[in-house]
């Protein structure tokens, strides 16, 4: 019964490559409880259901382009996984940048304004958000998950040198972006490990 379902999903997969809407509809009902489901495993109901949402309008809007080794079931259930991940691990970011400024805004002030640590936060992951992706990851491995040059050019199989180059740019990108608060964001910008 499951390869029939398999065969049955490559023959709607193909309809939808060709732009077969009735197709997608059908894959869309097929799977968005089951994804839902998944996604609640990482992430709460509402965001799991706009990051299934997300994922089918992104299979849908590139389908000419897709292909994959694995089933299509896999590969959508992976696909929410990742996107869930990427949720959770932007979520832990701002929270330790709010909570790095917290930190630093304390030692400056007696009583720090919340409301402008919650907008300069924002500030801040806007403009992290804006790199471009290699220098985002090689940044945010380095400052936020407390990452070597070496640990980091390891795991994306690049040379030190080239994460050094990649976090220099996204430094002065982001010195650049957040110049009116580069007085308050000196911790952040501070490497935490160096090569």
């Amino acid at each position: 019964m499951q390869k029939g379902i398999n065969i049955e999903d490559n023959q709607l997969f193909q309809a939808v490559k060709e732009g077969d809407k009735k197709a997608f509809d059908t894959l869309f009902l097929r799977y968005y409880p089951m994804l839902c489901a998944y996604a609640k495993q990482f992430v709460d109901l509402e965001d799991g259901k706009e990051i299934v949402q997300d994922v089918m309008v992104w299979f849908w809007e590139n389908k000419e382009m897709q292909t994959f080794d694995t089933s299509l079931k896999n590969y959508l259930f992976k696909s929410v996984r990742n996107r869930c991940l990427t949720l959770t691990n932007r979520n832990e970011i701002k929270q330790r940048i709010q909570k790095k400024l917290q930190v630093h805004m304390e030692q400056l002030y007696e009583d720090p304004d919340f409301y402008i640590v919650e907008e300069l936060a924002g500030k801040i992951e806007t403009a992290i958000m804006r790199l471009p992706e290699s220098y985002r990851e090689a940044f945010e491995l380095n400052r936020f998950q407390n990452m070597t040059y070496n640990e980091i050019a390891f795991k994306l199989g690049v040379s030190p040198k080239t994460i050094d180059y990649k976090i220099q740019q996204a430094l002065k990108i982001l010195r650049h972006e957040l110049k009116e608060y580069l007085p308050l964001l000196a911790s952040l910008f501070t490497p935490i490990t160096p090569i």
